[in-house]
């Protein structure tokens, strides 16, 4: 069941349109990652759901029926442009950003704590936000979009300014949150992040959305029937219906083919025995594209069709 829906979404700036008839479904209890490069459509989108501006023409649905203002205190948007009183202490900044989501200050403190805990800053209720580095900003961004236990949080780049180190930490902390019942919007133009975190996806390219689905989905639907294989003793041909790229490329004491099947298999075994009497398998792995891939294999098709 979807939680936010957005119908037929164009929005225009002068002679620039940002948003071009898009429309997207969230399922409840997901994380929905709406990928693109800058200048896409995306944040245009997200301050359309967040009514920080209007469409054009369109709407927006949470639970149903049109959002309101109401249901927009209810939302835990982090912003990619980011916004934090610089002379202000974190705490104070905290129970401050609190306030305007109607947390009272007993409560607010309380799940503060538990925030700074989970995410090892315990010491940092006096620090001045002007003396915290940006990754260390960010986490104080991040505490205030979900402090007051929002059922729909927007993340619009979120990693951006952490280490690996810190971006893992907030990645388990948004799967742990989806787990406990939250919808989260993950907007990024990175698309490494994507394939471990995103149930669903949209991409969106030059106003337009261009691809929707579950990830897993999508990800099969783009797959070429490929497989690359680590072996010893040189592969020269092979019989039946299959595209050899035979560049026995030696790396580490192996050789790799790449072997791309013309035809449905019934099982990557029928593969493997037409193999297994010609070579010594080390290794047969089957070629996802990625999430990286996938984009650009529609962008070229959009670009083709204009």
């Amino acid at each position: 069941m979807e939680l936010l829906k957005a119908e037929n979404i164009t929005k225009q700036y002068s002679d620039h349109l940002a948003l071009d008839n898009v429309s997207i479904n969230i399922p409840k209890q997901s994380i929905y990652g709406l990928l693109g490069p800058n200048g896409a459509g995306k944040t245009t989108l997200i301050r359309i759901i967040t009514q920080i501006i209007n469409p054009d023409s369109g709407k927006v649905f949470l639970d149903g029926k049109p959002i309101t203002e109401d249901d927009i205190r209810k939302i835990g948007y982090l912003p990619e442009e980011r916004g934090l009183y610089k002379k202000m202490k974190v705490g104070d900044q905290l129970l401050f950003l609190a306030g305007l989501k109607g947390m009272s200050k007993s409560q607010a403190k309380k799940e503060i704590k538990i925030w700074f805990e989970k995410l090892g800053i315990e010491g940092w209720w006096n620090k001045k936000i002007e003396d915290l580095s940006k990754g260390m900003g960010q986490k104080i961004q991040f505490i205030a979009t979900v402090l007051h236990d929002p059922k729909l949080i927007i993340l619009d780049e979120p990693f951006s300014g952490f280490d690996p180190v810190n971006a893992n930490l907030i990645k388990d902390e948004i799967i742990e949150l989806r787990n406990k019942g939250a919808t989260v919007i993950f907007s990024t133009h990175r698309m490494e992040s994507v394939e471990e975190l995103c149930d669903h996806i949209a991409m969106i390219n030059h106003s337009k959305k261009i691809l929707d689905g579950v990830t897993t989905e999508v990800k099969a639907s783009f797959k070429t029937n490929t497989f690359m294989v680590s072996h010893k003793n040189r592969l020269e041909s092979l019989e039946g219906t299959y595209d050899l790229n035979i560049a026995n490329e030696e790396r580490d004491g192996l050789l790799h083919s790449e072997i791309r099947v013309k035809q449905d298999l019934n099982s990557p075994n029928d593969l493997l025995q037409l193999l297994m009497p010609k070579i010594e398998i080390h290794s047969f792995i089957e070629k996802i594209p990625s999430m990286n891939e996938i984009f650009i294999t529609k962008a070229k098709e959009g670009a083709n069709h204009e």
